[in-house]
């Protein structure tokens, strides 16, 4: 090969490493960045496939001075994607010794969904429901005619008690649950309402003693990016307590935005876990679910306490809204 043919490779390599490069020190940093690199750095997981195609085209020029940095560039990609602690911690974790006496845990596939402004299928959340068994069901954006349209699809049937808060807009929320559920406060000083409800139930078996927090904090643009690090901030103050917790909704960030690595690394005071991380299902995106013009991110979350296991992720799309409903199996050792 010419040097002519080794030089093109090598400004191809660099061209498309270059953006890899700029978007992974914002990823890398933990600063206060203006709202267009937050919103940038959501997109990071595909960048992966960017930096592999660097290392295809450092290749051909045998430029071990290219190549190498090309391969470093994509094995962070590859790291970030698949957090090594986080899969460590996964396997570390030792199951509770159990008495005898002691009660089996408790089992509780939950599902989360941002309705957009109301607007999702109420047959098609209904049907998610029946199809995979769910016993617990938070709502944003949750509005009164898509209250009255779920009691018409027949959603009491199969999660008959609810703490709801309708609302025009984006500030609405629910929650519906096969189980008794109590509101015991809301999380305070965030953009939208984010109640806190308890799980309550006399069948010790099948989820007593579960605190969910229904999250939706507010989208990181203009000037409102400062609200929304508040809202993560708070949300994680409010899941410092002790005993099993979910923290399930739109948190508007992926695993990729420091704010929210900080809240998963003890932030508020105790440690949490991202379900779809945990169970490597990072790539599956839950936004947008319609008009594709941009590559898909992780916006909607399952986030447990460490003393919460999890299996059988599932993200599904949903008629009328952008945002993909997330489906996961808990399993909670009772005391």
């Amino acid at each position: 090969m010419g040097h002519r043919a080794h030089h093109g490779w090598l400004w191809s390599a660099g061209l498309v490493a270059a953006p890899v490069v700029v978007v992974s020190w914002f990823r890398a940093v933990p600063a206060p960045w203006p709202p267009l690199v937050v919103q940038v750095v959501a997109f990071t997981p595909w960048l992966a496939f960017i930096a592999a195609a660097a290392v295809l085209l450092a290749l051909p020029s045998r430029r071990a001075w290219a190549i190498l940095p090309a391969a470093i560039l994509l094995i962070a990609q590859l790291i970030w994607l698949f957090p090594p602690e986080v899969f460590l911690a996964r396997q570390g974790g030792h199951p509770q010794v159990r008495g005898p006496d002691a009660p089996a845990p408790a089992k509780l596939t939950v599902m989360n969904l941002n309705a957009r402004l109301g607007g999702a299928d109420s047959a098609a959340i209904v049907r998610l429901v029946r199809d995979h068994h769910v016993d617990l069901l938070t709502v944003q954006e949750h509005s009164l005619e898509l209250e009255k349209r779920l009691a018409r699809a027949d959603l009491g049937s199969v999660l008959p008690h609810s703490v709801s808060h309708p609302r025009n807009g984006a500030a609405g929320s629910a929650v519906y649950s096969s189980f008794r559920l109590k509101e015991v406060g809301r999380v305070p000083d965030t953009a939208f309402s984010m109640p806190v409800v308890r799980l309550e139930t006399s069948d010790p078996g099948a989820g007593a003693g579960l605190t969910v927090i229904n999250v939706h904090t507010h989208s990181p643009v203009d000037i409102a990016v400062h609200q929304w690090r508040s809202d993560l901030t708070a949300v994680a103050r409010a899941a410092s307590g002790a005993g099993p917790t979910l923290l399930a909704g739109d948190f508007n960030a992926t695993y990729d935005h420091w704010e929210f690595r900080a809240m998963l690394e003890g932030a508020g005071g105790r440690k949490l876990v991202d379900v779809a991380t945990a169970l490597g299902s990072r790539l599956i995106p839950t936004w947008p679910m319609r008009d594709y013009s941009l590559p898909g991110v992780t916006l909607d979350h399952l986030v447990t306490s460490p003393d919460v296991s999890s299996s059988g992720y599932s993200v599904h799309p949903v008629k009328g809204t952008d945002h993909a409903a997330v489906i996961a199996t808990l399993e909670i050792q009772l005391p």
